[in-house]
């Protein structure tokens, strides 16, 4: 039987898009503590189908898609612009294809406005009107209100008109910029995009036998099965170590490792390979807040992604993007004699107009990366690192790194970086690095 938790998440999944939800709405139509309502709406807002928007209140949105993850809603423009919702609430949770900006003639306007655009204008309330009818919510910037039957139609539509104080320039870059952000996140891969889902994942019960194990074993050829109790939550990991010299008839509860390492799906793959070649882990299950199994994750999925990672096009650029594309390479006459060169842009100045930590970490970083992947190939996480800033570097400066391999084993690199301008050594670096072989 479903617990409290879980017929609240179901209640709430069954409501139409759009719907107000209250903490003491749900308290009363389920009969549960006001708390129980509280965590179980937290919950769902963090599977994606809730969101809470300052101003407008707790609503039932649309699950987004990954793909789609550069739409936003309309409710999610309320929040960048510090909008006020004038009318059309209920549409709040409709996505936006694109925005129009409406710096011309009112019919010039129309034609470049369609069904579910936004139009950013100001006090125009026969462009209010005439967008609404073509299917597209508004922005009115500089503060402006519109008029009451503006307002009326916009709730009969259920299309937002939204108000901000901000100019139409500032409106505009505020939406790009939270744009640009979704597309970074995208490139992100979750645990949750690539794990094993539980309906095809092989598991053991506590109750199950060593001649279980067996037969999982020679079917599909694995030696690590998460364990899990009656209501699916984990209670260990057995291997083929645990195993040895017991009987078949054996539990495996008695001689399974318990408390085993686990990962949440929002989980990064990045972290999850990390924790799986520093612990020497083939496989990790994938868990629920409450510890209860989704799926797994085994080390091939992850190492599959992260080359799918490094083959994807660039959308949405990084600070880090932004620094390594100014590293340009000159070959050294032997292995490892390779010598990098970057130019300090104002990007990665700070506001002494000096070039800041983090960029100079990031270029003696991707140095070491470099001639490291000139050893071997693979993927590769820093495990620690020793910075010596010795004199300030200046704006429009060209920078002279030197990484040099100090040890490379097969499963770590030793580098030691120094980086000179005009001939003067300005910092240092020695770093510690996991090498992930791709095989």
């Amino acid at each position: 039987m479903a617990t409290k938790h879980e017929q609240i998440l179901q209640y709430i999944d069954e409501l139409p898009i759009g719907e107000k939800i209250s903490v003491r709405q749900i308290a009363k139509a389920l009969a549960v503590s006001e708390g129980t309502a509280y965590r179980a709406i937290k919950d769902a807002e963090n599977k994606g189908y809730v969101s809470t928007i300052e101003r407008v209140g707790t609503i039932r949105i649309e699950r987004k898609k990954k793909e789609n993850i550069e739409k936003l809603t309309f409710a999610e423009v309320v929040n960048i612009v510090d909008g006020q919702v004038l009318g059309g609430r209920a549409g709040l949770h409709k996505t936006l294809n694109k925005f129009v900006i409406g710096a011309m003639k009112l019919e010039a306007m129309m034609r470049y406005t369609d069904a579910g655009n936004l139009l950013i204008v100001g006090n125009r309330t026969q462009a209010h009107e005439l967008a609404l009818k073509a299917g597209a919510a508004v922005l009115i910037t500089g503060g402006f209100d519109t008029e009451d039957h503006v307002k009326k139609l916009a709730d009969d539509l259920q299309l937002p008109v939204i108000s901000s104080s901000y100019d139409t320039f500032t409106v505009a870059t505020m939406i790009n910029r939270a744009i640009y952000d979704q597309l970074i996140k995208k490139e992100i891969v979750l645990v949750e995009d690539i794990l094993t889902p539980l309906q095809e994942a092989i598991f053991l019960k506590t109750t199950d036998t060593i001649a279980d194990w067996l037969t999982y074993n020679r079917e599909t050829g694995h030696s690590r099965f998460p364990v899990v109790d009656n209501n699916l939550k984990v209670q260990g990991v057995v291997t083929s170590k645990d195993i040895m010299g017991h009987d078949k008839e054996t539990l495996i509860e008695k001689i399974m490792t318990k408390n085993p390492m686990t990962v949440g799906g929002k989980t990064s793959v990045a972290s999850s390979s990390h924790m799986m070649v520093w612990e020497g882990i083939e496989l990790l299950p994938v868990v629920d807040e409450a510890n209860k199994l989704e799926g797994i994750i085994s080390r091939q999925d992850v190492l599959k992604a992260l080359q799918m990672i490094q083959r994807q096009p660039q959308v949405g650029e990084t600070i880090d993007d932004i620094v390594t594309n100014q590293l340009v390479m000159t070959r050294g006459k032997t292995k490892g004699d390779d010598v990098y060169r970057c130019e300090v842009t104002p990007q990665m100045t700070n506001h002494l107009g000096t070039i800041s930590y983090g960029v100079f970490t990031t270029i003696v970083s991707e140095a070491a990366n470099r001639v490291l992947r000139s050893y071997k190939k693979g993927d590769l996480v820093v495990e620690n690192m020793t910075v010596y800033f010795i004199k300030p570097v200046q704006i429009d400066s060209m920078l002279e790194i030197y990484p040099k391999v100090l040890e490379v084993g097969r499963k770590f690199g030793k580098v030691d970086v120094e980086v000179f301008n005009e001939g003067v050594l300005v910092g240092k670096a020695m770093m510690m690095c996991q090498l992930i072989d791709r095989h």
